[in-house]
C-alpha cells in the first residue's frame, strides 16, 4: 500500500500533525521556542527543510525496536578504551588531498578508531564491519566472553566481545534528539502516549570531513553517554594547550558532543549564538547548537536514557 501523507500546517508555534501510513505520528507542541526555523526555509538559493517522513520512519523503527526487546545497552570504545577492533573483513582506506594519515573503514563507511567490531556467528576469525561507538543495542543473550546483540539501524545479529558492551537500565526511550547532516538543523521530540511530540526545530553546525582533526558527525542512533557543563577542547595539533571549551555538551558518539557555541580562550563568558549555524558543517565531529538550546537539551535528555538520531 502506497503511502500517504496528511499534512496539517496551523501556523509556526500551532498544532501540526504528520500521519505516515506506517509511520510514527508527529505533532508540533514546542516548549523551546528561540530561533524556531519553519518546516521548510531558504538557505542562499537553496530550499532546506525538516525530514519529517524521514524521521517518522526512524522513530517509527525505534518503536518497532523498543517494542520488540525488553533489554537494551550502548557500545563503548571512546577513544579505544577497551582496544583498536581487528581488521574487518572488507576495508576501505580514505586518503586525503591535505596529508593526513589514511583512515580505515568498513565498506559500509564505519571507521576503525573508536569502532565496535561486530562478528558473524560461527565466524570469528576477523570482524566482519564495525559500529560507531556509543550505538544502542539491543541484548538478545550473554556467553562468557561476547554478547549476541541486534544493533538498532544495523540489520542482523551480531556476536560483540564483551569489553565493548554496556548494558543499560532503560527499558524505552521517548527523548529524542534528530540531527539532520544534510539541512544542518536539530529537532527534538517526546514520546506522548502514542504520539511523538516536537519540543523544538532550530539550526545546527555538523562536524567538517577535514581530518586529522576535523571529521563528519556520525550517521546512526546513539546514547547519551555523558555530560559536561564545559567541554574544553585543545588547540589543533596540541596534546596538552586548551584552546576553549564548548558550554553544556552532551556526548553521544566517540568525541561527539552536542554543545553550546564554542568559546576560544581568552574569552571566557558563554556565546548565546552564531550566524554561521545552521549554515555549513564546521565542526569537529560534533554538533554545535544555540547555547540556551543545548542547555535545553543538556537538562532534558537523561544519559543512557535520551537518544540521538544522525540522519542525512
Amino acid at each position: 500500500m502506497k503511502k500517504k501523507l496528511k499534512y496539517l500546517f496551523l501556523g509556526l508555534l500551532s498544532f501540526v500533525t504528520y500521519v505516515v501510513s506506517e509511520a510514527a505520528t508527529i505533532e508540533k507542541e514546542l516548549t523551546y521556542k528561540k530561533y524556531t526555523l519553519t518546516d521548510s526555509y531558504k538557505y542562499g538559493k537553496a530550499t532546506r527543510s525538516f525530514q519529517w517522513e524521514k524521521i517518522s520512519a526512524h522513530l517509527d523503527r525505534l518503536d518497532s525496536f523498543q517494542s520488540h526487546n525488553v533489554r537494551f545497552g550502548s557500545l563503548k570504545n571512546y577513544k579505544n578504551i577497551n582496544g583498536l577492533p581487528p581488521v574487518a573483513k572488507q576495508i576501505a582506506m580514505e586518503k586525503y588531498s591535505n596529508g593526513a594519515r589514511p583512515t580505515v573503514k568498513d565498506i559500509y563507511g564505519h571507521r576503525r578508531n573508536q569502532g565496535i567490531p561486530l562478528y558473524v556467528v560461527g565466524e570469528m576469525d576477523r570482524p566482519e564491519r564495525y559500529a560507531p561507538d556509543g550505538s544502542l543495542v539491543s541484548i538478545i543473550s550473554r556467553e562468557l566472553e561476547y554478547y549476541k546483540v541486534v544493533v538498532e539501524n544495523i540489520d542482523g545479529e551480531w556476536l560483540i566481545p564483551a569489553r565493548y558492551v554496556k548494558e543499560i537500565e532503560a527499558k524505552s526511550f521517548s527523548k529524542v534528539v534528530v540531527v539532520d547532516r544534510k539541512n544542518q538543523n536539530i529537532t527534538t521530540l517526546e514520546k506522548v502516549g502514542d504520539v511523538w511530540k516536537v519540543r523544538s526545530m532550530n539550526p545546527a553546525s555538523t562536524g567538517l570531513d577535514k581530518p586529522p582533526y576535523a571529521l563528519p558527525t556520525p550517521l546512526g542512533v546513539f546514547v547519551i553517554q555523558s555530560k559536561k557543563l564545559k567541554m574544553e577542547y585543545l588547540r589543533d595539533g596540541s596534546q596538552t594547550e586548551i584552546d576553549g571549551y564548548a558550554p553544556y555538551a552532551s556526548r553521544f558518539s566517540g568525541g561527539g558532543y552536542i554543545h553550546g557555541v564554542p568559546v576560544n580562550l581568552p574569552r571566557t563568558e558563554m556565546i548565546e549564538y552564531s550566524q554561521t549555524l545552521g549554515t555549513t558543517p564546521r565542526s569537529h565531529m560534533c554538533v554545535r547548537n544555540a547555547t540556551s538550546h543545548a542547555k535545553y537539551i543538556y537538562e532534558w535528555a537523561e544519559i543512557n536514557k535520551g537518544l540521538v538520531i544522525v540522519i542525512e
